[in-house]
């Protein structure tokens, strides 16, 4: 009985220590958030404003799709062209298109749809029909779940003023939820998410993420262009590493970005993070490996519920303190990002998230299949794609997955 005892004491001091790295790494990570937002208070604006296409790929109708097509419509900024892009001419997504174009026949609005297939990775084949289609050197690639302000385009093109400058990202949060699936979506983009970019520019480790990309286009061509990346998952983190291993400075603009996603199902957000887990294991296996590591809350919960089990208050209370204090780093961190007051639900939100974060880790340990945009395919190093069934691939997919 007393060696039981021992190795309940033994399981409740690892779980203690787990729950407090994580802790101290989520705060780590909240510092470079909130030293980054700081960052912004200070910045101030430069004349520089070359013109810019921004390429935005369609599919299917977003949460809140007209309004954010429409916030890059009203921009305070001397020139730029709006190009939407679309794989196929009854998309739903082409309506709203149709419709901004009538409401601002002035505005410089162009649809394109795609004609052709190069690549696995079907947002980069739109990509590449609306970058073929674009007028000017500067080019910003943008989600079409992103809502901005006015002054977006002013804040994130200053830093390439800088020729030493290649790519430009911004800071990406989440809002506008009414479900559980978008709330639990938001919450992770707003705190997991959020800390993990800002922890890596602080590091020098740029993690863009494709929210909002800005780059030359001479700077891009000479990297290899789009194509570089049309059979990866991950277009976005693989186009700044190559940016940043050429010796070009990849900057994270504090101007935050924001994705509206309000009426997720809770299966539509683990289809998504199930995904990104399998693209972190890919990226960056060691960093994916201590992943668990960072989900405090289970280890906090864990060591609480043997502390109680063995009668053990002093454990017990600790593991509830520290609990309670990695709730409300998330709580406050996630509120403070849309200028809210935490309200109590988020508080066990957070033991939820990792409950699940958990249970995708373990998934993209054995799994390596995704399914994304109507397409299955199967994950290798670098996130490169293949489909799942090279026989039902066009031969030209299948050499390129080769």
């Amino acid at each position: 009985m007393g060696k039981c005892h021992s190795v309940e004491r033994d399981f409740i001091h690892a779980s203690l220590v787990l729950g407090l790295v994580g802790t101290v790494l989520t705060a780590l990570a909240h510092l470079t958030v909130l030293y980054k937002r700081r960052r912004r208070a200070v910045s101030e604006r430069t004349t520089f404003t070359p013109p810019i296409s921004i390429l935005k790929p369609l599919k299917g109708v977003d949460d809140n799709l007209y309004a954010n097509l429409l916030s890059f419509v009203r921009q305070d900024y001397p020139q730029f062209e709006l190009l939407l892009g679309v794989d196929d001419a009854n998309d739903p997504a082409v309506a709203v298109a149709r419709q901004l174009q009538r409401d601002f026949p002035r505005a410089p609005v162009r649809l394109v749809i795609r004609r052709n297939r190069v690549g696995l990775n079907p947002k980069v084949n739109n990509l590449l029909s609306l970058l073929r289609q674009s007028r000017f050197d500067h080019v910003l690639i943008s989600d079409s779940n992103v809502l901005v302000s006015r002054d977006y385009l002013r804040e994130t093109v200053a830093p390439l003023v800088n020729p030493s400058v290649g790519l430009v990202s911004n800071v990406v949060i989440g809002d506008g939820e009414q479900t559980l699936g978008s709330l639990l979506e938001n919450f992770q983009l707003n705190t997991f998410v959020l800390g993990g970019v800002c922890l890596g520019d602080w590091l020098g480790h740029p993690v863009v993420v494709g929210k909002s990309m800005l780059m030359r286009r001479a700077d891009l061509d000479r990297l290899g262009g789009l194509h570089a990346v049309r059979d990866v998952l991950a277009e976005d983190y693989v186009l700044g590493s190559r940016f940043h291993e050429a010796g070009l400075d990849v900057v994270l603009s504090p101007h935050p970005v924001c994705t509206v996603n309000q009426r997720w199902d809770l299966s539509r957000t683990l289809s998504r993070h199930g995904r990104w887990a399998k693209m972190r294991r890919s990226l960056q296996p060691a960093a994916f490996a201590i992943e668990p590591v960072v989900c405090a809350h289970l280890w906090f919960v864990l060591a609480l519920l043997l502390a109680c089990s063995t009668g053990d208050t002093v454990r017990a209370e600790l593991a509830a303190v520290g609990l309670m204090f990695k709730a409300s780093l998330d709580a406050f961190l996630f509120a403070s990002t849309r200028a809210a007051t935490p309200t109590l639900l988020i508080w066990p939100l957070g033991v939820l998230r990792d409950l699940l974060l958990v249970g995708l880790w373990f998934s993209a340990c054995i799994s390596r299949t995704v399914h994304w945009r109507g397409n299955t395919l199967r994950i290798g190093r670098g996130s490169s794609l293949r489909p799942r069934t090279t026989s039902a691939a066009p031969a030209s997919l299948e050499a390129h997955a080769r």
